[in-house]
């Protein structure tokens, strides 16, 4: 097959699309033909050498895609060939084929493009284990989502009005007008205003944080949380390491929880299977229903990989890139 490879770490350039090896099938596994991957900052620091694969997955760039299964391995039930589908993966997006767990896929929506539907795997699946099931968001809730015009900023925009919340988002001032066209309530501007200032001027503070910034945000998010609060981390991009106030995180009865989606186990409590479970029996209905709709900035054929990354890394760019392979 053919499929993205890097020879070296470096920038965009070095994305080559070239023959792989064909992947391997194994009991409990699907092989699908690739249709579309999408592309996640995860990729780009792979591409830079900064985020290995999980033991055990595959060293191709790519952590979701869309497809049709064309093989099934020994034991799996509930799938049949032929299946239009989109999966969660811990690696080999960027592929003609890929093999995934079969209990990482999930069924494309009714009506939806399958190239589209690459998309959505790594945002549903991240958005919902934290936002529901790690901080319990509920109805009436304050959910402060940070990033609001990247992929999962524009995914969690939606799923909180969906489930009922009120949403705040800070983005560049360029993205806001598309973060209230998705319905946040409130967008802030990073760079001007101060978030923290003014969402507890307008709700007195937010119940559920979610973050992608890491340390150079974690004093502000801990001062805007409400009384027993939630600020979940997911992404490090302004830095690894922070003073936490534990005296302030005492006194409002909040909680700081740090989680990755690529490295979890496949089943347990919290493993991949249970999140995908939650995600096609509580999200997906509103997915199909159109109340939570897939963001794609842009759609580029796999060969043009390397514009995808300098796309995912544009100011301009709100939602997600795809990277089609094939035709539907």
């Amino acid at each position: 097959m053919h499929a993205i490879v890097v020879n070296e770490p470096g920038g965009p350039e070095v994305l080559q699309w070239a023959e792989h090896p064909d992947p391997v099938l194994g009991p409990g596994q699907v092989l699908l033909d690739v249709v579309a991957t999408a592309v996640n900052r995860a990729d780009l620091l792979q591409r830079r050498g900064l985020y290995p694969p999980p033991p055990g997955a595959s060293e191709i760039l790519g952590l979701e895609c869309s497809g049709v299964i064309a093989e099934l391995g020994e034991g799996v039930s509930g799938w049949q060939v032929g299946d239009r589908v989109c999966a969660l993966l811990a690696g080999g997006g960027y592929a003609e084929q890929v093999v995934v767990q079969s209990s990482q896929l999930l069924p494309v929506p009714e009506g939806m493009d399958l190239a589209v539907a690459a998309s959505l795997p790594e945002v549903a699946c991240t958005v919902w284990s934290n936002v529901v099931m790690v901080a319990g968001l509920a109805r009436g809730d304050v959910l402060l989502v940070h990033g609001g015009g990247g992929g999962i900023g524009t995914h969690a925009i939606q799923v909180g009005k969906a489930l009922g919340a009120t949403v705040a988002v800070t983005a560049s001032a360029g993205k806001l007008d598309r973060c209230r066209e998705l319905g946040a309530d409130l967008a802030i501007d990073y760079r001007s205003e101060d978030f923290v200032s003014v969402v507890k001027k307008q709700y007195g503070g937010a119940n559920v944080v979610l973050d992608n910034m890491g340390a150079v945000y974690l004093s502000r998010n801990i001062d805007v949380l409400a009384p027993d609060g939630t600020l979940v981390v997911i992404g490090m991009q302004g830095g690894t390491k922070g003073e936490l106030n534990l005296g302030k995180l005492l006194a409002k009865r909040g909680s700081v929880t740090a989680t990755g989606l690529r490295g979890r186990p496949d089943h347990g409590k919290s493993g991949k299977t249970a999140i995908v479970a939650a995600v096609r029996e509580h999200l997906w209905p509103l997915i199909e229903e159109a109340k939570v709709q897939p963001v794609v900035h842009a759609e580029l054929p796999i060969a043009e990989a390397a514009k995808g990354h300098e796309l995912l890394d544009s100011p301009e760019t709100v939602g997600k890139v795809v990277l089609r392979v094939r035709g539907n």
